[in-house]
């Protein structure tokens, strides 16, 4: 009898996420209601923002309760449908959970119908032309105002959303500048992603080293980590500078004691405006950014890296590498069918 595995919450994660913190469950694969259909999910999504949702505290989505299946970003084909507008054999991406089987609906969170292209893998419609993708995109363009001739730092550069951003900013005229955590990895954003300059959170100054590549400081800052990086970069801006704050990973596993900032006299005396943004407030915007992302992909103008795990019972242990630094490019699950 087939039945519908799903990766459940065992304990809430306290401090950096580890595999017992998550259990295997499963149980019988859900029948679609009228409007609903049914998708087999293919890929899983590793998000950062997942560790927000598995501390039992409230986050701009309500905590998953212990023994709840885990929510994340997946790419599926629909095998059974009673909605019009999804028909058997189609794909889609949306906001699920980690389990073989998702109920959705025409309202589900961040849901894309896909049109899988000759020549470019389903698995690129989970990062490159997913999530990763569009919060790149629209992040430059809706929130950091991106224009030919600026200077823009990306932190977590070698990361799946920082990598794209990188090499948006640079399709769009810019100089970029991405902050890493190791030598190898400021090396691999140079040589395979095409920034200008790679800055060594770990080893280097960073606001020494912003300021020595773009003397007149950066234009546009975007943000995946927040804390000491965010700090640094504060006085690194450009007057009228814009900080696209995307995430804070900096402080996931800390959130009971978030790193200071002390700099933040910096936003008064540079005029600087910071905005973060959710990518489900701009779902408007995606269909033309996943257009324009795609458009650039097949001219290879945009180079991806995917880090695969592979196996449905390894999700939890890819969730954990992900958190921990470990990966490079897009961090997925493939599902074993």
């Amino acid at each position: 009898m087939i039945t519908n595995r799903q990766v459940v919450l065992a304990s809430y994660v306290t401090d950096a996420a580890q595999p017992e913190n998550f259990a295997l469950s499963e149980g019988p694969i859900p029948e679609p209601a009228e409007g609903e259909f049914l998708l087999r999910n293919m890929y899983f999504s590793m998000e950062p923002a997942i560790r927000g949702w598995v501390d039992g505290k409230a986050n701009y989505f309500a905590p998953i309760p212990i023994g709840g299946v885990i929510r994340g970003p997946s790419v599926g084909q629909v095998i059974k449908s009673r909605n019009n507008d999804f028909v058997e054999g189609e794909y889609v991406f949306a906001l699920n959970q980690w389990e073989d089987y998702s109920i959705c609906h025409s309202d589900a969170i961040l849901l894309e119908k896909l049109q899988p292209e000759d020549g470019i893998p389903l698995s690129y419609y989970v990062g490159s032309l997913g999530g990763a993708g569009a919060t790149a995109y629209i992040g430059l363009h809706e929130v950091g105002q991106i224009q030919a001739g600026q200077t823009v730092v990306v932190s977590a550069a070698a990361g799946a959303t920082g990598s794209m951003a990188g090499q948006i900013a640079k399709l769009c005229g810019c100089t970029v500048i991405g902050i890493v955590g190791s030598d190898d990895k400021a090396q691999l954003i140079v040589d395979e992603f095409g920034f200008d300059a790679a800055i060594n959170y770990k080893t280097d100054d960073i606001t020494a080293a912003v300021m020595a590549i773009a003397p007149e400081g950066a234009d546009i800052y975007f943000d995946n980590v927040g804390g000491p990086v965010l700090n640094a970069m504060l006085p690194a801006m450009k007057v009228y500078g814009r900080i696209v704050g995307c995430g804070m990973i900096s402080d996931y596993n800390r959130t009971d004691n978030p790193n200071p900032i002390t700099n933040l006299w910096e936003m008064v005396s540079r005029q600087l405006t910071m905005q973060g943004f959710l990518l489900p407030t701009y779902q408007a915007k995606v269909p033309a950014a996943m257009a324009q992302l795609e458009e650039w992909i097949r001219a290879e103008k945009i180079t991806v890296i995917e880090n695969i795990t592979e196996g449905f019972a390894n999700t939890p242990t890819a969730f954990c590498e992900l958190m921990s630094g470990q990966t490079v490019g897009k961090a997925l699950v493939k599902i074993d069918l």
